[in-house]
């Protein structure tokens, strides 16, 4: 599809840069009015999921995946729950493992590229019977779900996805967090993620030798991930087999992917250009300014993310006959 032209433009004008609109939503937006109401869904391994319903006896369902060390109370997941909700979708909003205020019964957490939680999600969400089913994901979620849709065909009742500041390629995104200032957000991620793992360390029996060293994702995956998930041999091996990217041009229904130009934690090869100028079925928009997550609206308790997702929904996934406005 071509590149879709962007209608975000104007950012509060204390946003000064993309750090400033990554970071502030993060540390003061909350969203009030959004009731959920908790299943605890046990997983074939031995482990669960918490994941967290808006039920209002409709027909057909959203299916809400968050980022990195992120869950279910996220302003960026609160809001569309609340939206959507009140356009007459019931809502599922999921938790990775130890995301949801409770840790994991298994030495393992979660990763770009662990599909099977999140296929058992949507099964989850499947059997309620619904007949419209819609994925959205932001950051890694957003990822999960793009490799989840190219792996399979899935449940015809799943009609189609939309991706925000999604790493399509997880290496080119890794490189750009050790670059400036992106620094602060693998410095963040990462120690919190050595604290899980310490935590977890105390009830399940692992191997946390050299964890305290550890600076930065590749050090962490090689001492921590790679001995959990023996499948991959190495660092690389593990990025090039988890990243959604390659599973983009297999994809069966409508995707749009809304990246910023101005997103402090993607490389160039986040932004797949010349696979959506290809495609039936990827939509790719690149809004100069919004910054990670962000893409605030002066003055308004909606960010952009929920007009386009709501834009995307009735004029592309529920009206295949249409399409939208290219650049």
């Amino acid at each position: 599809m071509p590149i879709l032209k962007s209608n975000y433009h104007k950012r509060p004008w204390y946003f000064f840069n993309g750090h400033f609109e990554t970071i502030l939503p993060s540390l003061f937006y909350e969203v009030d009015g959004v009731k959920y109401s908790r299943e605890r869904l046990e997983l074939q391994d031995g482990d669960f999921l918490d994941i967290d319903w808006v039920k209002g006896n409709n027909n057909r369902l959203i299916i809400l995946s968050h980022g990195l060390e992120g869950n279910s109370e996220r302003h960026y997941i609160k809001r569309p729950a609340k939206l959507f909700s009140n356009k007459d979708w019931d809502i599922l909003a999921w938790n990775n493992r130890s995301c949801s205020g409770e840790m994991n019964r298994l030495p393992r957490f979660y990763h770009h590229g662990a599909t099977e939680d999140i296929a058992a999600v949507i099964d989850r969400g499947l059997e309620e019977g619904y007949k419209e089913v819609v994925l959205i994901g932001y950051s890694m979620g957003g990822g999960m779900q793009q490799k989840y849709l190219g792996e399979r065909l899935p449940d015809e009742r799943i009609k189609g996805a939309i991706s925000f500041s999604v790493p399509c390629n997880v290496q080119d995104s890794a490189n750009m967090l050790r670059k400036g200032a992106a620094r602060i957000y693998e410095n963040r991620f990462v120690s919190k993620l050595k604290k899980k793992i310490l935590a977890k360390a105390e009830i399940v029996e692992m191997d946390v030798d050299g964890i305290k060293d550890v600076k930065n994702f590749r050090q962490l995956d090689e001492r921590f991930t790679l001995k959990v998930h023996r499948e991959y041999s190495s660092a690389d091996d593990f990025y090039s087999k988890i990243t959604s990217d390659q599973f983009l041009p297999d994809i069966k229904i409508p995707l749009l992917i809304v990246n910023a130009i101005n997103d402090p934690m993607l490389g160039e090869k986040c932004y797949p250009i010349e696979l959506a100028e290809k495609s039936e079925n990827i939509y790719l928009e690149m809004p100069e300014k919004g910054g990670h997550v962000g893409f605030t609206i002066p003055n308004s308790e909606w960010s952009y993310m929920e007009y386009a997702a709501d834009r995307f929904i009735e004029e592309v996934i529920l009206s295949p006959q249409t399409s939208m406005q290219p650049r």
